[in-house]
């Protein structure tokens, strides 16, 4: 049954123990001819459920581990007091990622809907909140599976290396230019470049051909075929819902653990990986006098954990009612830590051998972002004997850590509209998935021509950047605040069997929402040292990027004067009752509520 028809289906009596003897046909009242026929075309229909609690395990696992524990994690513990940035992170993980983590785990698993219909129960005037959501999801699939299609153009150049060399080992190729010079050389011209890092520019980009997002030029075919070839692996992973997804995860969580001890394996065996580890743990205590290196560990946190992307309420919202998400949230936080820990040795020990090659310091190897992980990496990779095979299970754990991420952004969104429109968009799933992929697909075109890196780089501020800390401020407040946290802990006690401490109230209160708050306006301060590189950003440019933020941001006030207006009654009457949660017939822990 769906959740609309269950909160204004009329009551069922249960059946009794004895069937009573059948009345007279002609003695059967009008009403009680329709109920049965209503009965007998719409059954209550189960909502589906984790066939393993293993694969909602590394579901999370899949999405909260993405290309940023690699890419970023490393550079800015570096870059913040090496060792001594692990005790702000830490304090930031405590008091504010870990308690919006298991806030949405619960949320899902108790009301066992999307982020849109999950307003209905909570604040019905925050609904805008769950469409600032899927605003942000959308954004980010728009550039985000641009990126995985930039590794899987390297994997494709990998497997066509098989019996040669990769193409990003010399400087004897088409797209090199007279300033290349190989790593191993002397770098005696000063604005001379590496084989990788053409490579990645002139080869696989193609931004020279660009000046920028004045004039991005046409769409590359061969990197729209790499992301469309991204989306048709989405699709086939998304269509079934957790059916299809959790089979998929097998493979895409854990694969990247895999590939990382191999690589971990071979790193520390490279002359100069040892004084690498050593740069990358090396307290530097001063720092943490620094309030930035305080913003940047959460910033990390949040990012990483990834509240408010909806994705946590959407996985969470397959379990059982008992289920222990306490627990869940507890080990998943704690893998997704450590797994950014770990990609740390990985990348210092293989940046370390890069500077003992090359005979710099490390500041001048390393890089943050896709430079790391597409020029540095590859440059290290190319040096290796068997460079091809490192090559190819690189650009697979790659692929593998962003296809889990953007199966989860994309699952929220899905969820959240089949949950609210279950008969247009429930039952037509499959369709649904096919033409929501085709759309985002479409806008993330502009994405693959010669200077969509421009593009990508301002959509990951402006889409989902600086909006997402807002959107979940507001989420927090909505449930701490306006819903309330007794209530809240009710919920959470009804599905545990205990309340939660004084500690996860503490932080649901006070803590997570001013850690929230501090964190966005810091972020909107410094939203232009966000976007970095060399590239200087036109003024209109920075102009849409507002308006994207805007559009998400004003979806929450929108909606609550929308709701106001279409309120019957006087002003106090109207605000009581766009507060009060509506109730249903059917309590949360009921599998028919919310189905599919």
């Amino acid at each position: 049954m769906a959740a609309s028809d269950a909160a204004s289906a009329p009551s069922v009596p249960p059946a009794p123990s004895a069937t009573p003897p059948d009345p007279p046909a002609n003695n059967l009242t009008e009403t009680q001819k329709q109920r049965s026929v209503v009965v007998s075309l719409t059954p209550a229909r189960q909502r589906e459920t984790w066939a393993k609690k293993a694969e909602f395990l590394l579901a999370v696992v899949g999405f909260a581990v993405d290309l940023g524990n690699v890419w970023r994690f490393p550079y800015i513990c570096y870059q913040n007091g090496g060792g001594a940035f692990l005790i702000p992170y830490c304090v930031m993980l405590l008091f504010g990622g870990l308690p919006l983590f298991f806030m949405e785990l619960a949320l899902g698993q108790y009301h066992r809907c999307g982020c849109l219909t999950l307003w209905k129960r909570i604040c019905p005037a925050l609904k805008g909140v769950g469409y600032a959501i899927c605003m942000i999801d959308i954004y980010m699939g728009m550039y985000y599976n641009t990126i995985i299609g930039w590794a899987v153009y390297y994997l494709v150049a990998s497997l066509a290396s098989i019996n040669s060399v990769l193409p990003w080992t010399s400087c004897n190729n088409e797209w090199n230019t007279p300033l290349c010079t190989p790593v191993t050389a002397p770098q005696i011209n000063p604005n001379s470049s590496t084989p990788a890092k053409e490579f990645f520019e002139r080869n696989v980009l193609e931004q020279h051909r660009s000046n920028g997002l004045d004039y991005m030029g046409p769409i590359k075919p061969s990197l729209a075929l790499c992301v469309f070839g991204v989306f048709v692996l989405v699709y086939f992973s998304l269509w079934k819902g957790v059916r299809s997804a959790g089979k998929v995860v097998w493979v895409t969580a854990l694969a990247p653990y895999v590939v990382l001890l191999i690589l971990l394996a071979r790193g520390v065996t490279l002359p100069g990986a040892t004084e690498g580890i050593r740069y990358y743990l090396t307290p530097e205590w001063h720092k943490l006098q620094n309030s930035k290196v305080w913003i940047d560990a959460a910033s990390q946190i949040f990012f990483s954990l990834g509240p408010g992307f909806g994705t946590l309420l959407a996985l969470s919202s397959y379990n059982k009612f008992n289920n222990n998400c306490y627990r869940d949230a507890i080990i998943t936080s704690s893998i997704n830590c450590l797994t950014s820990f770990l990609a740390g040795f990985v990348i210092f020990s293989v940046l370390g051998y890069m500077a003992h090659v090359q005979n710099k310091s490390i500041e001048e190897v390393g890089l943050e972002g896709p430079g790391l992980v597409f020029i540095v990496y590859p440059e290290a990779i190319a040096s290796m004997t068997g460079s091809v095979f490192w090559a190819i299970i690189f650009f697979l754990m790659l692929i593998t850590l962003g296809l889990d991420s953007t199966f989860g952004g994309l699952e929220a969104v899905t969820t959240a509209l089949c949950d609210e429109y279950p008969r247009v968009l429930g039952r037509n799933r499959e369709m649904f998935v096919a033409v929501l992929l085709l759309f985002i697909y479409i806008c993330a075109l502009p994405t693959t021509t010669y200077g969509g890196v421009f593009l990508v780089d301002l959509l990951n501020v402006y889409g989902p950047g600086l909006a997402i800390l807002f959107v979940v401020f507001a989420e927090a407040a909505g449930v701490c605040w306006v819903y309330g946290v007794d209530r809240f802990s009710e919920d959470v006690k009804s599905m545990l069997g205990h309340s939660p401490g004084w500690f996860w109230r503490a932080c649901w209160s006070y803590i997570s929402p001013v850690f929230l708050l501090v964190l966005f306006v810091f972020s909107v301060l410094a939203h232009q040292e966000m976007l970095g590189g060399e590239y200087t950003y036109p003024p209109w440019s920075i102009t849409v990027g507002w308006v994207m933020t805007g559009t998400t941001v004003s979806c929450i006030p929108l909606y609550i004067v929308y709701k106001f207006i279409i309120t019957p009654g006087s002003c106090l009457q109207r605000i009581k009752t766009i507060k009060r949660p509506q109730e249903t017939s059917i309590p949360p822990s009921d599998p028919a509520i919310c189905t599919l």
